[in-house]
Order: C-alpha cells, then sequence, then structure tokens
C-alpha cells in the first residue's frame, strides 16, 4: 500500500461525509455530484483496502477502522490549514520576515530607527540582519535571494530599483594634538598628515580617486578594514582617519570631526532587484523607511 496515492480529494469527501451522515447532503455541500463523492469514497477505501463506512438506508455509519482514520483525515486537515494559514501570513502583514543585507554602520544608526517605525504599525513582521563588508557582497546575495533587499550604499546597474533616503558625507577624524584650530581642514593640512582610510572597495575607490584629481597627486598612507581600527589609530596619533560620517560613530573622546576641503559622500538607500515580486511586508518596511533621512539628519546635527 502507497500513501502517496491517496488523494485530498479523497480526504474531503471522507471528511464530508462522516460530518454530514450520507452521500448526498455531503455531495451538495462540496458541490459535486453524489456519483462523484461516492467514487472518492470507494477508491479510498480500494487504497486502504478496508471499509469505512457502512451504507445503509440511514445513511453511511463509520465502521470503526473508519472512526480511526476520520482521527487522522481531520489532523491532516488542521495541518493544511497551518500550512495555509502560514502562507498567508508571509503574503500579508500578520507577520512575514524581510531579509536585510546591510553594513554595520547602517545597522547600527539607521536601521533600528525604521525597525521601531515598523513595528509601531506592523508587530508581527520579523527582520533578519545580514552584515556585509563589501557592495560586491550585496549584489550577489540580492541576485541570489538571499535578502530581499540591501540597506547601505545604493547599487548601481539597469537590474536594481533604489529609494534615495541619504548621504553620508565624508569627514576628517584627527586627535587635538595636531594643532587644528578650524573644524574644516584645507588641502594643505591633507598633505602635512599621514591619511588613513578604510580598505573596502567602493569607500576606498570613492575616496582614492577624488585625491588623485588633486594636484600633486595625494596618497592614502594607511587602508585598513575595521572602522574601529581607523579610529583608533587616530587615537594614537598616527594621522588623520578619512571615513563617512555614518561610520565614524560613535566618535571616541579626544578624537576630532572636521569638514573635509571638498565635498564627498556615498548614497545610502534601499536597493532591490527591478521585477522582484516582493511581499507585502518588504513594502511595509519600505513605507516605514521613508523618513529615515529626516532622522538621520536630525540625529547629526
Amino acid at each position: 500500500m502507497n500513501p502517496w496515492k491517496l488523494k485530498l480529494s479523497q480526504l474531503r469527501a471522507l471528511l464530508a461525509v462522516a460530518e454530514y451522515g450520507n452521500f448526498s447532503e455531503a455531495a451538495l455541500q462540496m458541490d459535486l455530484t453524489q456519483s462523484t463523492v461516492s467514487h472518492a469514497i470507494a477508491t479510498l477505501e480500494d487504497e486502504l483496502g478496508v471499509m469505512v463506512f457502512h451504507r445503509g438506508h440511514r445513511g453511511a455509519q463509520l465502521t470503526p477502522v473508519g472512526e480511526r482514520i476520520l482521527h487522522d483525515a481531520q489532523k491532516i486537515q488542521g495541518l493544511l490549514e497551518n500550512m495555509m494559514s502560514a502562507a498567508e501570513n508571509e503574503r500579508g502583514l500578520k507577520g512575514g520576515t524581510v531579509r536585510i543585507g546591510t553594513f554595520r554602520s547602517i545597522a547600527t544608526h539607521l536601521l533600528p530607527e525604521t525597525i521601531a517605525r515598523l513595528h509601531q504599525i506592523h508587530g508581527s513582521v520579523q527582520i533578519s540582519i545580514i552584515e556585509m563588508d563589501e557592495l560586491y557582497q550585496l549584489r550577489q546575495a540580492l541576485r541570489q535571494g538571499r535578502v530581499d533587499l540591501c540597506f547601505a550604499e545604493m547599487l548601481e546597474g539597469d537590474e536594481f530599483e533604489n529609494i534615495h533616503v541619504l548621504d553620508d558625507e565624508y569627514v576628517a577624524l584627527l586627535p587635538p594634538q595636531f594643532g587644528l584650530r578650524d573644524a574644516q581642514l584645507t588641502i594643505e593640512d591633507l598633505y602635512t598628515y599621514p591619511l588613513i582610510s578604510s580598505s573596502h572597495d567602493s569607500c576606498s575607490v570613492r575616496l582614492r580617486d577624488r585625491l588623485a584629481t588633486l594636484q600633486p597627486k595625494l596618497e592614502l598612507t594607511y587602508r585598513i578594514r575595521h572602522d574601529s581600527s581607523m579610529t583608533g589609530m587616530v587615537q594614537q596619533g598616527l594621522g588623520i582617519a578619512l571615513m563617512t560620517e555614518l561610520a565614524a560613530k560613535p566618535v571616541p573622546e579626544g578624537v576630532r570631526v572636521c569638514r573635509l576641503p571638498f565635498v564627498l559622500s556615498r548614497p545610502i538607500g534601499a536597493s532591490l532587484l527591478r521585477d522582484a515580486l516582493l511581499s507585502p511586508a518588504v513594502y511595509a518596511f519600505l513605507d516605514a523607511l521613508r523618513g529615515t533621512g529626516e532622522f538621520a539628519s536630525a540625529q547629526a546635527g
């Protein structure tokens, strides 16, 4: 006997006949012909090799083994309803999960406010945060379906749709012993001290390209992977760190934040695959995301 040969239509007929006590009423309630219901029960009994119902002028009565089979059919019905409920929750806003690829600085300083705003309205939506270091990792995760969206530096390319949130400006971090009186660096200041920057591809390329436009060309002395290591070197007086404002937070005690002599920033926002089929939970997160730029500006001020 192969249980995979059993059909849901047979179990549905079993449940209906057991509930209504005869084939004709079960067929009426299921909007089927009586012969269709009778055939479903007959083939079920053939597959099981036992009689499930006694047929008589009083209708259809379950046999003892039919009672036990009905109990199992009811459990299967409950499991099917659970499956449907889980799917409905994912499609709707009774639940669902939003998988977000992001950078540490975004996860620390922007995401918590967005999640709090989301949960004020949709408290049952779950958030999964996957932190990555490089843009190519975010791009790959989005293409492979491992995340629903990226909330980080916006991804470039026709395949992506972006929702801009804010521009994260580059600033200079330096120790007070460098003796600068103004919070605004000059071009000459950049030539005076060793420069420290991130080794991450997107940040380092953007900054290196901008420094290359200066005459004479300005080179980075240190390229460091982690933001905390960069600020630690600044604390020790090893140079000036050039990094984005969000990555610099929290600024260590004794470290000064100064403006650069030129404007440079990275665009921060949500990136999605342009033709992706998004769940209502993702759309709810995107709605909560609106206003994050104002929050970040207020925090920066």
